[in-house]
Order: C-alpha cells, then sequence, then structure tokens
C-alpha cells in the first residue's frame, strides 16, 4: 500500500515537473522570436510565408501561453503590419503562424485602404518598427461578391455601404457580369488586394518614403479559405 501510494506520488510529481519544462520551453520559444524578429523586408516576408505554410502543412508552432502577457505589457515589436478584410474566416496571426505582438492588424469590409488605415500603418512602421506591410485579400470576400452584384446600383444599398462598396468597384469590377459572380470573384479580389498597395504610397508620403530608402515593402496577397494557403499577388 505503501509503495503504491509513493509510486502514484512520485508520478504525479514527474508530471508536474513535464508540464512546468514544457512552459518554460513554451515561454522561451515566445521570447526569442520577439528577439529574432525580422530585420529586414525580405526577411519579413519570408516569416510570414514560412508562418503560412506550418499553418497549412497543420504544424503550426506559435504559442501564447498566460506567462508571456506580462512581457508583452511592456513589449511591442511587430515585424509586420497588415490590413485584412474584416471577414470572421480571416485570422494573420492564425494564417501567418504568428505569436501576440508580432503582427499589427488592421480590419475593414474589403480590406479597403482608408486615411485611418494610412496613419495606422505610418505608425507602425515610423514608430513600432514594421518591415512589411501587406494589403491582405481573400477568396470568396463577400464585399467584392456585393460590389459585383451590385456595380449598377451600389447606391441601392443601406446606410454607408455604398461608399465602402463603391471603392472596389472603382476599378475591379467595373467589366463584371453582375449576373456571374464566380467568374469574377477570384480577379476581382486579386485586382482589390493589388490596388492597395500603390494606393498607400500615394497617398502617404511617410510610407513612400520608407519603401525608397529600402526599409519598408508593402506586398499584397489573397488567402484561400478553403486551404489556408496566402499567395502573394503584388511586390
Amino acid at each position: 500500500m505503501t509503495t503504491t501510494r509513493s509510486q502514484t506520488t512520485l508520478a504525479f510529481c514527474t508530471l508536474c515537473l513535464l508540464s512546468a519544462a514544457c512552459l518554460a520551453l513554451t515561454w522561451t520559444n515566445a521570447t526569442t522570436a520577439l528577439q529574432d524578429s525580422p530585420a529586414t523586408p525580405n526577411a519579413a516576408i519570408k516569416a510570414l510565408m514560412d508562418g503560412n505554410a506550418r499553418y497549412v502543412a497543420g504544424a503550426p508552432e506559435s504559442a501564447n501561453p498566460p506567462s508571456a502577457r506580462g512581457n508583452l505589457v511592456t513589449t511591442h515589436a511587430p515585424f509586420a503590419a497588415i490590413v485584412r478584410c474584416a471577414d470572421a474566416r480571416v485570422s494573420p496571426e492564425i494564417c501567418f503562424d504568428a505569436t501576440l505582438g508580432s503582427l499589427f492588424v488592421n480590419g475593414v469590409a474589403g480590406n479597403i485602404i482608408t486615411p485611418e488605415i494610412i496613419a495606422s500603418f505610418e505608425y507602425a512602421v515610423g514608430t513600432l518598427g514594421a518591415k512589411v506591410i501587406v494589403v491582405m485579400g481573400h477568396r470568396h470576400c463577400g464585399a467584392v461578391e456585393v460590389a459585383i452584384k451590385m456595380r449598377n446600383k451600389s447606391d441601392q444599398l443601406p446606410g454607408s455601404l455604398p461608399m465602402l462598396i463603391d471603392q472596389i468597384i472603382v476599378p475591379c469590377a467595373l467589366d463584371a457580369d453582375p449576373n456571374d459572380v464566380q467568374a469574377y470573384e477570384h480577379e476581382a479580389v486579386i485586382c482589390n488586394a493589388n490596388k492597395g498597395v500603390d494606393q498607400l504610397t500615394a497617398r502617404s508620403p511617410v510610407l513612400a518614403k520608407a519603401v525608397k530608402s529600402g526599409d519598408l515593402k508593402i506586398i499584397a496577397g489573397v488567402q484561400d479559405l478553403a486551404t489556408g494557403k496566402f499567395t502573394i499577388t503584388k511586390q
């Protein structure tokens, strides 16, 4: 009886030690990832694409344990800034297998470029040191599909939707057939993401200067919801 009880105690203590070791390793990995943040735009792009490859393969490595929260109170050094569609199926942190603190994420329906998005990116680059900006579209985007369906009658949409949808219609849905959304959806999604790259440099001297100096790259891409794969479409 005493032997059995001792064996049980020993097994429990061993399990506790292993659990503590795993938590320590997870915290170490998270801290190392933050310290090894990509130092150049090309390295930042590679980090994103490597993370996406892990996500697609079902082998993510990032973790956000409770023990990491304290460090994030005073540490915020994202290597990438992203504007994504506000669609609930799109999460850059998951798509790029990234830890908290490594991505500066903005969300707006249709991933369109607004003054607020531009200002947020200027802060991410100028103050936080982000090395790459990603305009992140995705397949089967509801905003893009509505832009195709309503390209001749967006004024019939309720509330503020016409103002948003019109920014996708021009130039990405002008030649689309409103009665055949699926035939034009993929091309329009790519167009909508790509145009964001040029808009950012055209409308922000701060970002244009960072690109010209080589401190920043701005790219666009599209995530396939079915596979999770993110494909760069413009850089």
